[in-house]
């Protein structure tokens, strides 16, 4: 029996995106009617713990604006977040847009981490 076992089993993604061509205003509509809807459905239905949009300012070394964390409370729920989001994605329907360019010409994901907590 582990007496100091880790309690805290949460895992997070995090998304580095990277605003394209100065498009900030494409890029805020875009996660706040797209990217967070899908969170809150998805905290609602208990797929995810929890969900942050962060900003920062981009720097030569870290060319990012925007940090999108998705938390699952364990590694079930992390497992399962493919099919999950899959899902809500059919039942949110289509993209919402500001305007009529595409997502790929405003934002680019610069890379992707995992990360356990710890506490």
């Amino acid at each position: 029996m582990h007496l100091y076992a880790q309690k805290n089993t949460k895992i997070s993604t995090i998304d580095f995106v990277q605003v394209l061509n100065n498009n900030k205003k494409e890029v805020v509509f875009y996660y706040k009617n797209n990217w967070e809807v899908l969170r809150k459905m998805a905290i609602k239905k208990k797929y995810i713990h929890s969900y942050k949009l962060l900003e920062t300012t981009p720097t030569d070394n870290a060319q990012f604006s925007f940090m999108l964390v998705t938390t699952y409370k364990n590694k079930q729920q992390f497992d399962q977040r493919e099919k999950h989001f899959e899902e809500l994605i059919k039942r949110k329907g289509n993209l919402r847009l500001l305007n009529d360019k595409k997502p790929g010409e405003f934002r680019k994901t610069i890379f992707g981490k995992e990360v356990n907590h710890r506490e």
